[in-house]
């Protein structure tokens, strides 16, 4: 998740590094409880004197098995793998699982930083964050960003930093 020391350039240092919100978790925790609930009920009522027993159970197994892991073993390693890393010279983004995706936001190409939270979000401590840059995406939307009041200020210092020519965030 984290940009390796030996990635970072002279004079640059870590502000800040991240996942997103924990409330990303609360569905796949949830999906995970009533699966694991839902298949071990089916392996229990289903009849020990039928035939087809030791095949049924091991269907419904199986079923939990794949129902797990698309809707709460994909979504925790979504969650895990999706990072983002903020540096006194760039904001970077990383997602993927199987397939790595990486952006960087250089400080001196952001022109604007804003928030968004809605009422449960300021409860939680996350919102939206929108970030402007000159670059070829222009807007990036990132949702669920814990802490979303101290990372608006530090990357809304550190632009102002690096629109004073001061990038190494002292």
């Amino acid at each position: 998740m984290t940009i390796p020391d030996h990635h970072l350039t002279q004079g640059e240092r870590r502000v800040r590094s991240f996942h997103p919100h924990w409330k990303r978790l609360i569905v796949p925790f949830l999906a995970l409880v009533l699966i694991a609930a839902g298949t071990g009920a089916a392996i229990y009522f289903i009849p020990g004197e039928w035939e087809y027993s030791s095949y049924a159970r091991i269907a419904v197994g199986v079923i939990g098995v794949l129902l797990l892991t698309v809707w709460s073993f994909v979504p925790y390693l979504q969650w895990k793998n999706t990072g983002y890393v903020l540096t006194t010279h760039r904001f970077t983004i990383s997602t993927g699982v199987l397939n790595k995706s990486t952006d960087e936001i250089p400080m001196t190409k952001v022109n604007t930083v804003s928030s968004d939270q809605t009422f449960a979000e300021r409860m939680l401590g996350c919102g939206t964050l929108v970030v402007e840059s000159a670059g070829d995406r222009g807007r990036i939307v990132l949702r669920d960003i814990p802490k979303i009041q101290d990372v608006r200020m530090d990357l809304f210092r550190l632009v102002e930093d690096a629109s004073d020519g001061e990038l190494d965030g002292r």
